[in-house]
């Protein structure tokens, strides 16, 4: 269990180097490609997901579901926890693979409809493997954090630098969070977060590639989440001796 730790604290350090190091020269072409497919996109399509984020946004904040989840006991090792993790986030992968082929397959329409149910995919997702973790996605707080381990999964590298350095702090930043939910200025939160959140997505709407596409985004942006969950929550989770300061 002990040698787990250090190799689950060697890979915390390596994810932490990822989110702490500035744009590349590919990361700036990346968003220049992302930014042309969106041009191919109509404008409908792009205020429809718009207004599902937002949706999703509200529901995540708001909503009182997926909050029924097996927590392990506080003294469960984090062999165990992530043993669990890993198998929900390869569950997840497969869920969202059928699914992006089918409505990849599909046309705008159908592409459309993805959106909705792959954001769906992932918010339960994040909320098992919080659970696992042993926190409390009843706490509004915690389902903040998640959308904060969003960001981190799929902005650009300058928006993961800002992004970072709040989850990294978390414990302090969410003691300055209003204790009612209603007082958060969740509007601002769902601008910025909007702006980044599944990019890659969008090629998925182009006609004839949309299967294919489909398929094999939802597997990988599945996995990025997952990836990104679980180092976030071992910054939570394990000794600060293993952290990266």
């Amino acid at each position: 269990m002990v040698k787990y730790e250090e190799e689950a604290g060697l890979m915390l350090q390596f994810w932490q180097y990822k989110m702490r190091r500035k744009p590349s020269i590919g990361n700036r072409l990346s968003k220049h490609i992302q930014n042309k497919i969106n041009g191919f996109i109509p404008e409908k399509a792009h205020k429809a997901i718009t207004l599902t984020i937002e949706k999703m946004v509200k529901a995540v904040l708001f909503g009182s579901k997926h909050t029924t989840f097996t927590r392990l006991d506080e003294d469960a090792s984090l062999f165990l926890r992530e043993s669990y993790v890993k198998q929900k986030i390869a569950f997840y992968q497969k869920t969202a693979t059928v699914e992006g082929a089918v409505t990849g397959a599909g046309g705008i329409l159908l592409g459309l409809a993805d959106f909705p149910i792959l954001l769906g995919i992932k918010v339960k997702m994040l909320f098992e493997i919080a659970a696992l973790y042993g926190y409390d996605v009843k706490d509004y707080k915690e389902r903040l954090y998640l959308l904060y381990i969003f960001q981190l999964a799929f902005s650009s590298q300058q928006r993961r630098n800002e992004v970072y350095k709040i989850v990294e702090r978390w414990q302090g930043y969410s003691g300055s969070l209003p204790d009612d939910v209603e007082e958060f200025n969740w509007r601002t939160f769902q601008q910025e977060y909007r702006d980044y959140i599944d990019l890659a997505k969008m090629a998925q709407l182009v006609p004839v590639i949309g299967a294919a596409v489909g398929a094999v985004a939802n597997y990988k942006l599945v996995a990025q989440l997952g990836d990104t969950a679980m180092n976030c929550y071992r910054m939570r989770k394990m000794s600060p001796l293993t952290i990266l300061k």
